[in-house]
């Protein structure tokens, strides 16, 4: 009985009626591994200060053990709601369960967790990761057409939902094309240090990279690194070796612009605007959002106007 009256009160009347210019909310962010996760909480920053939202970020420097820190001190503030950008995908049902226990309702920004009960949170703003790897081994299919391709893969963090489902989605889009097959696959960590310092170890195993038709990193970062690494063995990175990565960073356009990058497949930084319109149209209406909402993916390549792109981006924090 318990139960059913705490999920009650977690689903129609945590909120109350307050304004969103009355709201403390919590955000646990992995770090700032990469360019894009710098933008998403410049632009977090942003989108509260539209709103007359309180918002508090706490840097986990990509630890698990650190968002479970800072989610339980946003629960003993009380704040009214906790955004969770999860390093991992597993692990968060225990933390969860305090954050419903006292009535603070959870959103999960950019990635995605794995629980048998989903009711630990209010809804995720994500993009399709699975789609975005898609999109890139579609474009690749399309663009080598019948050439024999061996393809070099950055993954990104291990266990981490992006990583897991940029390699399921990539791997679907070249499912048609035999002769493209991923060759060497390792984590880069979405670094771009790591992604360099991977990215030499597979060109010193794959004939320093003579043989290889094409690079696909998780996340434009760990491609950038991968371009250094791909001049500095004495190859043209986008000519010797196409690269096709996601996230639509500033820099993956000053690489197309250069000609040293081919594609990259954009994830929007602004995870928080929706989370926030879902999050005050919960308080206003007692009305659950839907359990997953999707932001946009777009294709970007060589013919869009790379230097554009860069100059309407690089304001963003990244």
């Amino acid at each position: 009985m318990k139960r059913i009256l705490l999920a009650s009160v977690f689903a129609v009347a945590g909120f109350g009626t307050a304004s969103a210019a009355d709201l403390t909310v919590g955000f646990s962010q992995i770090g700032s591994e990469s360019g894009w996760r710098a933008a998403e909480t410049s632009v977090s920053k942003i989108e509260a200060e539209k709103r007359g939202i309180a918002f508090k970020i706490a840097d986990a420097q990509q630890k698990q053990e650190n968002q479970i820190k800072a989610i339980r001190g946003f629960i003993a503030q009380g704040v009214d709601a906790i955004f969770i950008a999860p390093v991992v995908a597993t692990g968060w049902d225990t933390v969860l369960a305090e954050a419903k226990e006292a009535d603070i309702p959870v959103i999960l920004l950019d990635r995605t967790i794995e629980t048998a009960d989903d009711s630990l949170y209010l809804t995720a703003v994500t993009s399709d990761t699975v789609h975005e790897g898609k999109v890139a081994g579609e474009w690749l299919a399309k663009t080598v057409a019948d050439k024999d391709c061996k393809v070099l893969e950055l993954q990104g963090t291990v266990g981490s939902s992006p990583a897991i489902n940029r390699k399921k989605g990539f791997e679907e889009g070249i499912a048609s094309a035999s002769n493209i097959k991923i060759v060497r696959s390792q984590t880069g960590d979405f670094t771009r240090s790591k992604g360099k310092e991977v990215m030499e170890g597979f060109l010193k195993a794959e004939n320093g990279g003579k043989d290889i038709c094409a690079l696909y990193a998780h996340n434009d970062d760990m491609a950038v690194g991968a371009i250094q690494a791909i001049k500095e063995a004495g190859l043209k990175p986008g000519k010797d070796i196409l690269v096709v990565s996601v996230d639509a960073v500033p820099d993956i356009f000053k690489a197309m612009a250069d000609g040293e990058a081919n594609a990259t497949v954009e994830l929007t930084p602004n995870m928080a605007g929706p989370a926030f319109d879902a999050l005050k149209e919960f308080k206003d209406s007692g009305k659950a959002p839907p359990k997953w909402i999707q932001t946009e993916s777009k294709l970007f390549t060589q013919a869009d106007d790379p230097m554009k792109v860069y100059e309407e981006k690089k304001g963003l924090g990244y």
